[in-house]
């Protein structure tokens, strides 16, 4: 379908008439990506550090998944799941063969995940057991029943009465969980490292002290680990990096390589209490999709991309605590793998600010945390370019004088 290139002034036009306004957007439109760049309407580059919200961890548009879902949407776009696709069925070999050895079930989302592990864990616990311990800081999704999990107040307002049943801890604080563990709790829902809540690494011995928990009360422990999962840490998955299994596994984000995708993986024995009829999820597991994730595993196995991201992470880690050591601002630098959160002692939205300005595309959560969720393909040169930029904006800043730090 040939049409001319709207500007970006005109696509925003269209967003404030036709579409609703539940998000805060930056005054840009973006058309095209390639690798670890994006373009705008008029044609100016980006360099992107927060691809995709942590979407795309292989970078925008990776040849070995665009190829795929290319041979694929000409072969078979969707079926539903009342039928056997081989393409599903190697996904989940692929996704249980580099993890626990799980069963999964497909979805579309990361809320949609921890939708199903919710539901797993009251179908699969003893009657009157329905309780799910989650963490403060934590963040497991938008849909009503992850919006319960998430021990959030902000994310709350106007929305209730939530789901009963969730109990909040502070997140680190085992003796905090033990307390809380009763005859009604059924399970322990974490993030391995909390993303959204500004990439807080738990204490050392944290996740082994709630996998004890969980084993001495007879719990199941899950770990949501939409934004670690995949390669983020340079392992494949987030439990791997800290050594702890837990018995539930939710995944999305990166799972596809940009595209929309999500999984549940669970232990045989607990995966068996979803029985048919119980969940489903129509779009969940496509042969898109499904065509999408095995391309995703092929190219961080093929190129070697689990070893990158400990490379890239290495020397963003150097970068980055030089300039906590030279800049005032930077109260601590926190990195797991490709996670990496820059915590301020100033608000962090007019550093965002000013990097779209300099054309650098990075987040802030928390109010004062810069957070990074780089993809796995970046070279040296591209690091070193992105920490150029990023502490130019920060010495200015630190100095009183942000405005001038970017161009008109």
């Amino acid at each position: 379908m040939n049409r001319p290139q709207l500007s970006s002034k005109d696509i925003i036009g269209l967003f404030d008439r036709y579409v609703i306004g539940n998000y805060r957007r930056f005054p840009v439109a973006l058309v095209r990506g390639e690798g670890v760049y994006v373009w705008d309407a008029e044609g100016n580059r980006y360099l992107d550090l927060f691809p995709g919200w942590g979407c795309n961890l292989l970078g925008h548009c990776p040849p070995r998944v665009v190829e795929a879902v290319r041979e694929q949407v000409g072969r078979l776009i969707h079926v539903p799941n009342t039928w056997y696709t081989e393409l599903q069925g190697l996904w989940a070999q692929a996704l249980s063969e580099r993890s626990f050895g799980g069963q999964a079930f497909f979805c579309n989302s990361g809320t949609e995940a921890n939708e199903a592990a919710i539901k797993l864990v009251r179908l699969h616990s003893p009657k009157g057991r329905y309780k799910i311990i989650t963490f403060e800081g934590g963040f497991h999704g938008r849909t009503l029943g992850s919006l319960s999990a998430t021990a959030q107040p902000k994310y709350h307002e106007g929305l209730g009465p939530l789901l009963p049943g969730f109990v909040y801890c502070p997140f680190g604080d085992l003796d905090a969980v033990a307390k809380a563990i009763d005859t009604e709790t059924a399970a322990i829902m974490v993030e391995p490292i909390q993303g959204e809540g500004g990439v807080v690494l738990p204490p050392d011995g944290f996740l082994a002290g709630l996998r004890q928990l969980a084993d001495r009360h007879n719990l199941l422990l899950v770990f949501d680990e939409v934004q670690t999962g995949c390669g983020r840490t340079g392992h494949w998955f987030g439990y791997q990096y800290f050594g702890v299994t837990p018995d539930i596994m939710t995944l999305a984000k990166s799972l596809c390589g940009g595209l929309a995708g999500g999984a549940m993986l669970a232990k045989p024995e607990i995966a068996a209490s979803l029985r048919p009829g119980m969940h489903a999820s129509t779009f969940g597991g496509n042969p898109i999709a499904a065509a999408a994730g095995l391309a995703t595993i092929e190219m961080i196995e093929k190129e070697n991309l689990l070893e990158k991201a400990k490379h890239i992470s290495a020397v963003f880690r150097q970068r980055l605590e030089e300039l906590k050591k030279t800049c005032p601002i930077v109260r601590e630098v926190r990195i797991a793998g490709l996670m990496i959160g820059i915590e301020l002692t100033l608000e962090g939205a007019p550093v965002v600010d000013a990097c779209l300005r300099r054309g650098l595309l990075i987040n802030c959560t928390h109010n004062t945390v810069i957070r990074l969720l780089p993809a796995m393909i970046m070279n040296d040169d591209q690091v070193h370019e992105g920490c150029d930029i990023l502490a130019d904006v920060l010495a200015a800043y630190a100095a009183g004088r942000l405005e001038s730090a970017g161009k008109p």
